[in-house]
């Protein structure tokens, strides 16, 4: 039989393995936290898809978790390589699962702080923007990642080659062609504040619910662009509707339907404001991009309900 004092101290060292496991595992899962922010908004960006994005980040934790440290000499590194080739796996599966979609595609409402967030740079901003988040949409999962990376995040050439198993000079050219298909950005968009927005949106509001088709009109562009995604699930215009009237028209006809008691609020999604409105029996949500003069260029209308999911009630 083992003497006792031998089996007090093999039981002192294995609690003090134990405590020194535990705070190794403490201090990884707070590196990982202080990263997930950055993960999640890299995430967000490649994939348009706010639940999409949750789990890739989730996924990056299990691998973070299960890497020998010893081979992680740069976690930010490591992290954004892991979360980066995770969502590019997706990218491939959702383009097969978008031939599916019935309508528009629009990506999931994303809850931003404000137009004057300081944690993020206008790049990132502009990269979560709606209309970007489309251009973004027509690209190959390899071009995407390579100009999210560059132009949201300025991730060195050589990381990103790293990251996607190309070399530096193939990275550019994909970056250069990514560039050029994404310069069709509406040049109107303007950025506004949350002070500034709010008239303006209320100003849409009460001519949607009064029906008032002139001023409504008066408050869009002749060229506004209103995109509706239903995916089929809700009644949702298939294609978009393009010029003032037409737009005008179809607003007030679905206001019309709604109860003049219906909770309608207010909301920054995407660095842009939006109307968030709570029927019976669904939730739509509208985002608005104006142009210098406070009139509206793009509307895009939400009513898929997985979309909506994660939105505050």
């Amino acid at each position: 039989m083992e003497p006792a004092g031998r089996r007090d101290a093999r039981a002192r060292e294995a609690a003090a393995l134990s405590t020194v496991a535990d705070a190794a595992a403490r201090a990884d899962e707070e590196i990982f936290l202080g990263h997930r922010p950055m993960l999640l908004a890299l995430a967000y960006r490649l994939l348009g898809s706010v639940h999409e994005a949750e789990d890739v980040v989730q996924d990056a934790y299990l691998r973070w978790s299960a890497a020998n440290r010893a081979e992680v000499a740069n976690p930010a590194a490591f992290l954004t390589a892991v979360t980066t080739r995770l969502a590019v796996d997706r990218l491939r599966s959702a383009t097969a699962r978008r031939e599916f979609y019935v309508g528009s595609w629009l990506p999931e409402p994303l809850p931003t702080a404000g137009p004057d967030d300081p944690a993020e740079s206008a790049a990132l901003r502009e990269s979560a923007s709606v209309g970007m988040l489309l251009l973004l949409d027509r690209l190959g999962p390899a071009e995407r990642a390579v100009f999210v990376l560059r132009e949201a995040f300025d991730v060195p050439y050589a990381e990103i080659a790293a990251i996607l198993g190309r070399s530096e000079a193939s990275c550019r050219q994909l970056l250069s062609r990514a560039r050029r298909r994404t310069v069709t950005a509406p040049a109107h968009v303007s950025a506004l504040d949350a002070a500034a927005a709010r008239p303006l949106v209320d100003a849409f509001l009460a001519a949607a619910r009064s029906g008032d088709l002139g001023r409504l009109e008066s408050l869009l562009r002749e060229d506004v662009t209103l995109t509706t995604d239903g995916n089929g699930t809700a009644r949702a215009g298939r294609h978009p509707v393009h010029g003032a009237e037409k737009v005008g028209r179809l607003v007030t006809k679905v206001f019309e339907r709604f109860d003049p008691r219906t909770e309608v609020r207010h909301a920054w999604y995407n660095h842009a404001p939006a109307l968030v409105i709570d029927t019976p029996v669904r939730r739509v949500v509208y985002l608005f991009q104006y142009d210098a003069e406070g009139r509206i260029g793009q509307l895009f209308a939400i009513l898929t309900p997985e979309k909506l999911s994660h939105l505050p009630r």
